[in-house]
């Protein structure tokens, strides 16, 4: 078994590997971007490094300091978890390069599945069909309006390097390609360090069924059983579950034996999942994860098996201790995501800031991942999933009604989080009855009368003053935590009190002045201007786009609430704003 494991990554997922870890006592490493100081995952870990930086590109995508990381702790293997580097190649070699187990695929297994079109080349020569599509890398918007010509529209330029809905843009004709082939390149570079996509047909009314497989060094591949993923919305999962409702025994079994033609046809080893789109009783290759999936629980909670630990044997060379008939699958899982997203009339704005309480659910069969704690904070710069709820029950029905007995119990405060838009889906007789498809959440499911969860604000905007006699410090960029008297709490509190009001940003002062009517464009969340669609003398429409506006990885479109002409504009491309501040004045 391994010694000890750097956990590359951050929030659920770290958290998840570091209690594995603990339980077979393998020593765990951390890293840490400058706002993940006093994470979880840093609390938990048995040593913590910090990477320097806010942003993803500045820390936990810096590969020269993860790697420097990995030297000086002394580690034996390093754990990707999902995003960031779980699926890089270049990481990957670099890690193994350096003597280092990489807890994942070789990397020449990462190169083949982690391209979405060489993929498509890999299990087409298996037998497994994809989705219809072009598998070259999009070179022109012309090359889109060519595919739908042909095909018909709508279709999906998708992030050849992705995964996980970043990076694809539905294009419903002609006139939306060359805005969506960009703005799926700007948010595919901006989550993967790759901007190349391609294209392929958008299927009306499928259902995302996925099937998760681990293979040994020793030859041997196993398929566990099928996730189905269809609620979903801007192509990302809410609600996971399995087996998958109405799904044939025979679909099941094809599909899991087309998921290990494909890992083995790219000498696949440790855990995976193989994703398809299935419909009309058919079923297409989608593209391979080559990593942890967020929604293995749902898997765990079946097979009563903890892939974590699994995936730490295979990386041991320890070879699978079950053969395919002896995999047990029981009872029904579901999970739903929890992330800091306002899902109000169904816009899923992030919702960044500080969880100021955090209560988990209880009971039989219920289980909580979460990255957060009560007075973390959610911030704008990383991944929205705060945690994971996952109930297990004896069928389906028995585990839909114990999520919503669950849901009920949870009390998150500080951010809004999409658990409202959860209740919707399982209330909901066409979900109950498993007539979804990956489309139903945004063009079938009515989530108008859902209202503002609560979300007191972004982080940022004030600071409590510090308490606590436990103090984090860092000696040749590890972190140690050590006891150190700390002024009076009282005098610091009073000390804040005689301040005075918080103080207004120059945004925020502007945005009063302005009077936050209709003639305003104000922003509804903290975040970055990636792109300003309109100049000072343009004539805008209502709806039109005046800007799109980058948090938590995902683009936005801000959009002006009143025709008119573009008196000013106050904000340029790559500034940082927060909620409520003023972008543009229409007259």
């Amino acid at each position: 078994m391994l010694k000890k494991v750097l956990i590359a990554n951050r929030g659920e997922i770290a958290v998840r590997v570091i209690r594995t870890c603990r339980e077979l006592g393998v020593a765990t490493v951390a890293v840490y971007s400058e706002l993940d100081r006093d994470a979880l995952h840093v609390r938990l870990a048995d040593e913590a490094y910090a990477l320097g930086g806010q942003t993803a590109a500045e820390s936990y995508l810096n590969t020269e300091a993860i790697l420097g990381v990995s030297e000086r702790s002394g580690v034996d293997a390093v754990h990707p978890g999902y995003g960031f580097f779980s699926e890089n190649t270049d990481f990957a070699r670099a890690i193994t390069e350096q003597g280092v187990t990489f807890i994942g695929p070789p990397p020449e297994a990462i190169e083949v599945m982690g391209d979405k079109i060489s993929s498509r080349h890999a299990a087409e020569r298996v037998g497994v069909s994809g989705v219809p599509g072009r598998s070259e890398v999009l070179a022109s918007p012309q090359e889109v309006v060519d595919f739908g010509t042909e095909f018909g529209w709508p279709v999906a330029i998708k992030a050849a390097y992705g995964g996980g809905g970043r990076g694809m843009k539905v294009v419903g004709g002609p006139d939306e390609a060359p805005g969506a082939l960009e703005s799926a390149m700007r948010e595919s570079a901006a989550y993967f360090g790759r901007d190349e996509c391609y294209v392929e047909r958008y299927l009306a009314w499928p259902r995302h069924v996925e099937m998760q497989i681990i293979a040994d060094t020793h030859g041997n591949t196993l398929w566990l059983g099928e996730r189905d993923c269809s609620a979903q919305r801007r192509h990302q999962k809410l609600v996971e579950e399995s087996p998958a409702p109405n799904f044939p025994d025979d679909i099941r079994r094809a599909m899991g034996e087309a998921s290990v033609r494909v890992a083995r046809a790219c000498g696949y080893v440790n855990a995976g999942t193989v994703e398809f789109l299935y419909q009309d009783g058919e079923f297409y290759f989608l593209e391979m994860n080559t990593r942890l999936q967020v929604e293995h629980p749902v898997t765990e909670l079946v097979t009563g098996l903890d892939l974590v630990e699994w995936q730490l044997r295979v990386a041991s060379g320890e070879a699978l201790p079950l053969t395919q008939d002896e995999i047990r699958r029981d009872g029904h899982a579901i999970e739903v995501r929890i992330n800091a997203e306002n899902p109000a009339g169904g816009a899923f704005t992030p919702s960044p800031g500080t969880i100021t309480k955090l209560v988990a659910p209880g009971g039989p069969g219920v289980r909580l991942d979460a990255g957060y704690e009560s007075g973390d904070t959610v911030s704008q710069f990383y991944d929205n999933l705060v945690a994971k709820l996952v109930v297990w029950g004896r069928d389906r029905d028995a585990a839909r009604r114990r999520m919503l007995r669950a849901i009920g119990e949870t009390v998150i405060e500080g951010v809004a989080t999409t658990l409202p838009a959860d209740v919707a889906i399982l209330d909901h007789p066409e979900f109950a009855a498993g007539q979804h498809s990956t489309n139903w959440v945004e063009q079938r499911l009515d989530l108008s009368g859902i209202v503002a969860g609560d979300a007191s604000g972004p982080a940022g905007d004030h600071e409590e003053p510090r308490v606590l006699r436990d103090v984090t410090a860092e000696v040749d960029g590890r972190r140690y935590q050590v006891k150190l008297w700390v002024p009076d709490p009282g005098d610091a509190v009073a000390e804040a009190g005689s301040a005075g009001p918080r103080a207004t940003t120059p945004k925020r002062a502007r945005a009063a002045a302005a009077g936050g009517g209709s003639g305003t464009v104000s922003v509804p969340m903290q975040g970055t201007i990636v792109k300003l669609l309109v100049t000072e003398g343009d004539t805008v429409e209502v709806g039109q786009t005046v800007c799109v506006l980058e948090a938590m990885k995902m683009e936005n479109n801000v959009n002006a609430e009143k025709s008119g002409t573009v008196r000013e504009i106050r904000v340029a491309a790559g500034e940082s704003v927060g909620p409520g501040d003023v972008i543009a004045v229409i007259e």
